[in-house]
Parts: structure tokens; sequence; C-alpha cells
């Protein structure tokens, strides 16, 4: 009687409404997954975590918590204590944090010593070619980390050079409502664009638990290093400790701020045909060397066989890199 049972329920169809129930309990698992992944992994909860890390002083490595505590040049305490020893690793850890980077000043030079070596082991043990030559590539890739801190910083700073009108001409439209400056704080930091919003919401973070003004205004001029910023800065203090209308005071400075821009993009395009010459310039010998080598090999082989060949490649190297160099301070042009 059982087995008859069991064969009339095994072959049985499916009810659709079992089907249905099943189908809506794995888009709800899959959906409660995912809820559970955006509530801790999400963007909006790591940006939380950050948030929250830049404001506790324990297991944080990110440059917005270093100004609540001493930053550390070095996991390894003799690394630390020889890099506290150095005149210039102070300024290479400002940089670090001007740039908005996790590393260390160790990380920085220990990445630079390995470039360097590795590069003058592959220029004199596997290509062969003289000391003199491994030592001159060795010394231009080690520069290889500081150029890139340089331009990731001078980037961010230009980024926040351009962000700050906007934000001037917020905190002013916010003082004129009737705002307080740390509600005006709050909301550059809530509704502009990083990098500007980071660092007004670490003011404004700073403020709350306890910091000066001045001291948390000087924080900020110390980690965006822009002069108009500083003027926003001057203002701002002054305002304070003597009165008078720093909605007006904030819009002029956006203002100016802006026709000062305006200028220098100006003259940017005034001076894009001396700019252009100095890349002619500066490529045009190594194109004619390429296609010289493409279709007239021979005439170019004496270059990479004879030893008097060898040694006007290095001085032509040589001089072109100071020629570069002479044509890059021409050109660039600073306000």
């Amino acid at each position: 009687m059982l087995s008859h049972v069991n064969r009339i329920g095994a072959g049985a169809p499916v009810s659709p409404l079992l089907s249905v129930l099943v189908f809506i309990a794995v888009v709800l698992l899959f959906e409660g997954l995912y809820l559970m992944w955006k509530t801790y992994k999400g963007p909006q909860a790591k940006k939380i975590e950050r948030r929250l890390k830049a404001l506790s002083a324990a297991g944080d490595s990110s440059a917005q918590s270093h100004l609540l505590r001493a930053r550390m040049m070095s996991e390894l305490p003799p690394f630390q204590r020889l890099l506290l020893r150095l005149p210039r690793a102070h300024q290479l850890d400002r940089y670090l944090l001007q740039a908005n980077l996790d590393w260390t000043v160790s990380v920085l030079l220990l990445g630079c010593v390995a470039l360097g070596v590795a590069s003058f082991l592959l220029v004199t043990a596997l290509l062969h070619q003289p000391f003199v030559l491994g030592a001159l590539v060795c010394a231009a890739l080690a520069w290889l980390p500081l150029v890139y801190v340089q331009r990731r910083r001078y980037r961010r700073l230009k980024k926040l050079e351009q962000q700050l009108p906007d934000a001037l001409d917020l905190l002013a439209r916010a003082l004129r409502a009737g705002h307080a400056f740390g509600a005006g704080l709050q909301m550059i930091g809530g509704e502009m664009a990083d990098p500007i919003a980071s660092e007004f919401r670490m003011v404004h973070d700073e403020i709350n638990f306890g910091v000066s003004l001045e001291q948390a205004l000087g924080n900020l001029s110390v980690r965006v290093p822009i002069t108009d910023l500083r003027y926003f800065v001057v203002a701002v203090l002054i305002q304070r400790d003597s009165g008078g209308n720093l909605t007006e005071v904030l819009t002029n400075l956006s203002r100016l701020i802006r026709q000062r821009l305006k200028l220098f993009w100006h003259v940017r395009v005034l001076s894009a045909e001396g700019r252009l010459s100095a890349w002619l310039l500066s490529l045009l010998p190594f194109a004619i060397g390429a296609l010289m080598s493409v279709f007239n090999p021979d005439f170019m082989a004496p270059l990479w066989t004879d030893p008097l060949g060898q040694s006007l490649v290095r001085g032509m190297l040589i001089s072109m890199a100071f020629g570069i160099m002479l044509l890059r301070h021409i050109i660039r042009i600073r306000f």
C-alpha cells in the first residue's frame, strides 16, 4: 500500500503554485544576499568606514587620520628612528599626504632604491653596457616613484584649485541664508565632489571633535598648500577676530580666483605654439633616428656597433635630456 502511494506521488505533476513559490523564495534569497553585501561592503558602507577610520586614531593608515595622530614614516621602529633624523623626510611625508597616497616614506624610498638597483643590474649584467651608462639609467629610473608622487600631488592640487571658487560660492550662499559657518563646511563636504569635499569634511569633523577653528584651518592649509586657499583661511580668521561681512569677502575672493584662472588658461592658449614647438624639438631627433634605422639600417649601424658611435649616442642622449629640461623650464608658466 505504501509503495503504491509513493508511485502515485512520484508520478504526480508539480503544482504551478509550488513553482512560483520556489521562484519567489530564490529571488528573495538573492535579494537578501545583495542587501547584506551592500550593507557591509557597498560604496556607502565603505565611505562611512573610511570616515570612521579617519576619526579613530587606531588601525588606520589613510591620509585623513594622520592629522589626529602622529604620522608614521615606517612600520619598523629602526627605520622610523632613522627617517626622523633625515632633514627631507618630513617634506616627503607631507608630499605623500598632499598626494593622498597611503604610502609611508620608507616604502617610497625603498621603491626608489629597488628600481634603481634593478635597472643598474639589467643594464650592466644582462645588456653588458658600461658602468657609467648603468649608473645614469639607475639614477634616472630611481626618480620615477618621486616623479609619480609629484605628478599625483600636482594634479590633485590643480583640481582642488579649480573646485575652490564653487566651494566658496556655496559657503557664501549658506552664510547668506543664515546657516552657521560649520554648517556651510558640512554642505561643501556633502554636496561637492572629491577631493575638496573630503578636505572640508575633515575640517568640519575636526571642529566637531574639539579642535579650534584656527588649528583646523591651519591643518587644511598644510594639506592643501594653495595660495588662494590661504587667502580664504586668512579672511576667515581675520573676520573671526575683528568682525566684518564674511559673505562679501568670500564672494569677492571667489570672483578673483575665477578671473585669475581665466587669465591663466588664456595665457596657456597663447603659449600653445611654444609648447608644441618644444615637443617637436624634443621628439624630432628620436623620430628621425627611428625612421633612418628602418629605411637605411646600414647607415645607422655604426652608431650601435662602433665604440665611437656609441659614445656619440650617449652624449646625444645626455645633451637632449638637458635640452628638454631647459625647454620645460622656458614654457612652464606660473601664476
